[in-house]
């Protein structure tokens, strides 16, 4: 789960780590207010959507008084802000975060990221602050500093030291810096993120140290211990049939094609889709409907395929280890028949009662085109989207 930095920077300031003062605006006449009351010559506007890049696609302006805030609070409130991250339809800018002008001196990188290599965390430094971390790691890698973090014994302080000797930091401020990373890795593990970062960690003219930007994102497997955090949730800020199919426990990730999948199992629905695309095809998404792939579920998870336009075809890709084929096509077969479904579907299953299940898509009346195979399903549905 992911939230907005104006929501970061409240959640971090209670576990010790610095930001600079800020105020939420959702109208240009409350950017104006907010600017008057931090009382500083120059304020920052920044849009707050789930995406990086916002300075780069103008999300992120200087204003030098009051008006000047309140006039590009105004412009920005409504706009599409495309960025890297948002891709070319952008996303709508309904909340700003009016913050206090610092004087820069110079930008680092922070971060502490799970490696899923080793099932650690990682903390993260950089002195080629501010620039997207990813570009920094293709061009000049060495720039990155790592420190792995034992589940054990947590973040150390002499790691932090290291890390801030690492940056460069000037040597009375080594201290600060690493009060400062230990602070951050208390919050990571207080709020059970899977992704913290600061980018950038600034150094003032004025010798402070300050998270000027921060990304958050929740480990939604650990949302169970932190309910206080449901309601930080943006819904404006995600695909609206991934909301909706969450709402029945369902995975489901919107791609740009045309052949809509359903399969159970994270793994078989990478496999699905790269077949898919060998075939000469693109899925449109994936549907994950997980083991219990009940006729409720699956007719669900129809609707959500179906809702995209732009599907042509549909791949059902099941394998019936815990959950047995016929169930599953007795669901497919319910679904597909109350809810009229139009487009051509090719199911493929395997595993537990895969005979019965499918007799029960050939003696069902409907269109089905049984696949024996994940490469004969992914070549009969890329020619059946074509068809269309």
């Amino acid at each position: 789960m992911k939230i907005h930095e104006y929501q970061g920077k409240e959640l971090l300031r209670k576990y010790g780590v610095p930001v600079p003062r800020g105020i939420v605006a959702r109208s240009p006449e409350e950017a104006y207010h907010a600017a008057k009351e931090l009382g500083t010559d120059v304020v920052v506007v920044k849009a707050q959507i789930h995406a990086g890049g916002r300075g780069k696609g103008g999300g992120v302006k200087i204003a030098k008084s009051a008006d000047e805030a309140r006039e590009i609070a105004r412009a920005m409130l409504g706009m599409k802000l495309v960025t890297h991250q948002t891709g070319p339809e952008g996303r709508e800018v309904r909340v700003l975060l009016i913050e206090e002008g610092l004087p820069i001196d110079k930008e680092f990188y922070l971060g502490i990221v799970l490696d899923r290599t080793t099932g650690r965390f990682v903390f993260m430094a950089s002195s080629a602050g501010g620039m997207d971390i990813e570009e920094v790691a293709e061009h000049t890698p060495e720039k990155i500093m790592k420190e792995t973090i034992d589940p054990a014994v947590g973040f150390r302080s002499f790691q932090a030291r290291k890390l801030a000797f690492g940056l460069g930091l000037p040597a009375e401020l080594v201290g600060e810096a690493a009060k400062f990373m230990l602070a951050l890795y208390k919050a990571n593990e207080g709020m059970d993120a899977s992704l913290l970062e600061i980018n950038p960690f600034l150094l003032t003219k004025d010798k402070r140290l300050i998270a000027l930007d921060a990304k958050v994102n929740f480990d939604d497997n650990a949302m169970f211990r932190h309910k206080e955090f449901l309601n930080l949730r943006d819904l404006n800020e995600e695909e609206p049939l991934e909301i909706e199919a969450s709402k029945f426990d369902l995975n489901y990730i919107k791609l740009d094609g045309n052949i809509a999948c359903m399969v159970n199992g994270a793994g078989l629905a990478m496999a699905t889709m790269d077949i898919i695309k060998l075939a000469g095809g693109e899925p449109a998404n994936f549907l994950d409907v997980g083991g219990g792939a009940s006729q409720e579920r699956v007719e669900a998870a129809f609707k959500i395929l179906l809702a995209d336009q732009n599907v042509r075809a549909v791949l059902i890709n099941i394998f019936g280890g815990i959950v047995r084929c016929d169930m599953v096509a007795r669901g497919v077969v319910g679904a597909a028949q109350n809810i009229g479904v139009k487009v051509p579907i090719v199911v493929r299953l395997e595993g537990t009662n895969v005979e019965e299940g499918q007799r029960v898509l050939r003696e069902s009346g409907m269109n089905f085109t049984v696949a024996n195979g994940m490469k004969d399903a992914a070549e009969k549905v890329v020619s059946q989207a074509q068809a269309a």
